[in-house]
């Protein structure tokens, strides 16, 4: 069986799947730096729902990326860690 990064390194030779690879990135970057910004302060899926006053299935969705989340919904997450949302353009 191939190890993941042989896979990913032939997959992103085609010049389709690498466009979209590039393309969903910048969103799978936000998700994970605020996954591990909840595992890091201690809050649970549910308690960090409370916290921003949505259900723990939204932040179950957000964290699986299956949803397109607002700038608030965003800010509200980092806020209620004690982190600051950053967003910047790069060319």
């Amino acid at each position: 069986m191939r190890n993941w990064k042989k896979l990913k390194s032939e997959l992103l030779q085609n010049k389709v799947v690498k466009k979209e690879y590039d393309r969903l990135t910048p969103r799978y970057k936000v998700i994970s730096e605020l996954i591990s910004a909840r595992i890091k302060t201690g809050i649970s899926q549910k308690e960090l729902a409370q916290r921003i006053g949505t259900k723990q299935s939204a932040i179950a969705r957000f964290e699986a990326g299956n949803i397109n989340p607002s700038l608030g919904f965003l800010e509200k997450m980092a806020e209620v860690m004690g982190y600051r949302l950053d967003i910047s353009l790069q060319q």
